[in-house]
């Protein structure tokens, strides 16, 4: 497989997101972090279409509900709720979401533009995905209507969605502190050259997968097991008429797995040479590493450790780890 073709499956991968009854997605390319909802300011002169304000990076950015672009009615929001930082040309725009759904790469064909876009449309075309639709949001429409102060908006008690009590209150002041604490450590000048992780959890350990590598995430995948195999190959899955082994990750790693779960997360890399759906407990977050704090040494080992948000993250290096001799089995 070319690096032109992974470059260009790259620009189609797609984060996709619940919000309220519907699902949206943005160009991956786009985001910078999900995080989960802190305390955000609320100003008096705030507009009506801004539902708060957060600092970020040494920024102070705008953070909006895509529902009152939308005309639907917003449901309160509660600690559960996250918020995806995306970022255009010009801005970096937060935007609050029920939850997370996973990447997916768009294929062209079952992209649907809509007829007559103009710059004051939010939705600009539609994916049709497992006999659901996924409405793809034009980041550059957003940051428009965000910007135009002439655009109508119905006066709205916004701070009325938010979580009341002393618990809740104390959970998003927490996690504002935690994200000052982190803009202390990282680089916000664009003169640094950053590189896109996902994270996940395997056991009560940390670790990372460079988002070049990832084709997909996927929540629920139904799993064909395979005899006289290894223990750490789970089986086959069908991604779209394409069979691919799951490796339990966990196993691969020689690490202890109590709880056989067929029904965990499931992440596909790939590179020029194979691909491979991985078998992990939980995804946590996407996030940005500078070039600074990565090793050295970083290509020629399987893996290596850094730090981000006061955790150890191990980051594996997926071609050296689609090498490995295990995984190429003639007989399976």
């Amino acid at each position: 497989m070319s690096s032109e073709f992974l470059l260009e499956q790259s620009k189609n991968n797609h984060l996709y997101f619940r919000v309220g009854d519907n699902k949206y997605a943005v160009n991956s390319n786009c985001v910078l972090e999900i995080i989960k909802l802190p305390l955000l300011d609320y100003p008096q002169k705030l507009p009506n279409n801004i539902i708060g304000l957060m600092k970020y990076n040494n920024f102070v950015i705008n953070v909006v509900d895509i529902r009152f672009y939308l005309n639907i009615e917003p449901a309160p929001y509660t600690t559960s709720n996250e918020v995806v930082i995306i970022k255009t040309d010009e801005s970096i725009i937060g935007i609050i979401v029920d939850k997370v759904e996973g990447i997916l790469p768009f294929v062209a064909s079952k992209v649907d533009s809509l007829p007559f876009i103009d710059k004051k449309m939010l939705i600009d075309a539609l994916y049709k995905f497992n006999d659901e639709t996924i409405f793809i949001i034009n980041i550059f429409s957003l940051e428009s209507i965000i910007k135009d102060a002439d655009s109508p908006f119905e006066p709205y008690d916004v701070q009325s969605l938010f979580p009341t009590g002393d618990d809740n209150r104390y959970m998003l002041t927490q996690r504002s502190a935690q994200l000052a604490e982190k803009e202390k450590f990282q680089f916000v000048h664009e003169i640094y050259t950053k590189d896109k992780f996902i994270s996940f959890m395997l056991n009560n350990n940390h670790y990372g997968i460079k988002l070049k590598y990832i084709k997909e995430v996927l929540k629920d995948t139904t799993i064909s097991h395979v005899p006289c195999t290894p223990d750490f190959i789970k089986g086959i899955m069908n991604l779209r008429g394409d069979f691919i082994a799951v490796i339990d990750l966990k196993k691969f790693l020689n690490m202890d797995s109590e709880v056989d779960d067929d029904k965990k997360p499931i992440i596909i890399v790939e590179n020029e040479d194979l691909i491979l759906a991985l078998m992990i407990d939980k995804i946590n977050e996407l996030f940005e590493i500078p070039d600074e704090i990565i090793p050295k040494n970083s290509e020629n080992s399987v893996s290596y450790d850094i730090i981000y948000n006061d955790k150890v993250h191990t980051i594996l290096n997926i071609d050296r780890m689609l090498k490995d001799k295990r995984l190429f089995i003639t007989d399976m």
